[in-house]
């Protein structure tokens, strides 16, 4: 610790280190059908974990990959009789999903038994995305201290349902207090031993950084009116330009509420936060990535395919064996290139986006460090499982 009580905050990832990583795991995956994922995501986030310094000092993560796999199985059971008691109630009611529908009005049930489904899960997906955050907080350490967070993401929940519902009343004009609540919810039930964070600032300090998503709402509600108007030309322009600036303004919004919601934190003791990313730096390490990945993909693409082009080659009539055999290995190759792109896309665009993210931010009255003390081992952590199960896990 220096003697301005700041320590600056980096990650030092290397990609000649991850890569290996994620491309031996994520080929263990293919070859055990996706099993050994879990053990795969845990190793990667040590390995990330690792290369997160403050000051000096790195982060670890201890969690493993059985836990994972424990809590998706349990996760599983879970969520398939959630979702069977949902369509029992829909069955119930007259409301079912039509697998082969003959007419209009059987794909109007099934367009409403899809949208009731997905309505359904959206509770579960907000449970998860708290318990998953716990889990990961509960195997992080720092200088041997646990973080913790208090298991309490039934409220958030609700929370959830309710600054979503005012969100789309809005039309997207509340997204900033739905930000700000819910990150203030799980900051403010967050600990570092013994010592507990809290979220300052206010919700709608999120506005200037709302600001062009705002204007591409008005352009696409602007759209509407000049369609209803008479001039469908001028309609699609506005809406399209709507959509583009909305989009490029929701990527400006998440970085900027990132460094305000970040900088507006404190923990007990004095601790608290400095951070500037900058979302022109975000969009451009995105793009370079996107084209590393999509340049080393197609090349990976054309020797992975290789053989079986080869094997294809002058075979005018093959028999039906051969052909179960280039089935085979067309999914192995298929399975094999999603690997490939999976760990390109960690190494070249998730992880340059998550150095910048990392490394923007300043940690100040870090002599705060120092007082705190360790703090009773969370063992009620689910393991994220529920996420897996829905598929809003990642390897960070």
């Amino acid at each position: 610790m220096d003697h301005t009580g700041e320590l600056q905050v980096s990650y030092r990832g290397d990609p000649a280190k991850l890569f290996p990583l994620a491309l031996g795991t994520g080929v263990l995956g293919v070859i055990t059908l996706g099993i050994y994922r879990f053990w795969a995501k845990a190793r990667i986030r040590r390995h990330v974990w690792g290369q997160v310094r403050v000051g000096d000092d790195a982060m670890e993560f201890t969690g493993t990959g059985l836990e994972m796999f424990l809590g998706f199985l349990m996760a599983v059971v879970v969520l398939a009789v959630y979702l069977a008691v949902v369509q029992l109630i829909l069955f119930a009611v007259g409301i079912r999903f039509v697998f082969d529908p003959q007419n209009e009005m059987q794909e109007i049930a099934q367009g409403i038994s899809i949208a009731l489904s997905f309505l359904a899960v959206l509770p579960l997906m907000l449970f998860a995305a708290y318990r998953a955050r716990r889990y990961k907080l509960a195997r992080t350490r720092f200088r041997g201290i646990r973080f913790a967070m208090e298991n309490a993401a039934g409220g958030y929940m609700l929370r959830g349902l309710i600054y979503l519902l005012l969100t789309v009343v809005s039309l997207g004009l509340l997204w900033p207090l739905m930000t700000y609540r819910l990150e203030a919810y799980m900051t403010e039930r967050t600990w570092y031993g013994g010592a507990r964070f809290r979220q300052g600032g206010r919700w709608t300090g999120l506005y200037s950084a709302y600001f062009h998503v705002v204007v591409g709402i008005v352009m696409i509600g602007l759209s509407v009116l000049v369609a209803i108007g008479g001039s469908p030309g001028l309609s699609g322009f506005l809406g399209a330009l709507g959509a583009v600036w909305g989009m490029i303004g929701l990527v400006i919004y998440r970085v900027r509420a990132f460094g305000y919601l970040m900088a507006t934190k404190e923990m007990d003791g004095g601790l608290g936060f400095r951070a500037a990313p900058r979302a022109g730096r975000v969009v451009w390490l995105y793009i370079k990535g996107v084209f590393i990945v999509g340049l080393l993909g197609g090349v990976a693409s054309a020797i992975i395919f290789a053989p079986l082009g080869t094997m294809m080659a002058g075979v005018e009539e093959p028999s039906a064996l051969l052909q179960v055999e280039i089935a085979v290995m067309g999914v192995v190759a298929y399975l094999l290139l999603l690997t490939v792109f999976g760990a390109l896309a960690l190494v070249f665009i998730s992880q340059p986006i998550l150095g910048h993210f990392v490394g923007s931010v300043t940690v100040t009255g870090a002599e705060a460090i120092d007082a705190v003390r360790q703090r009773v081992s969370d063992r009620g952590a689910d393991a994220e499982g529920l996420a897996d199960a829905l598929d809003m896990g990642g390897a960070f």
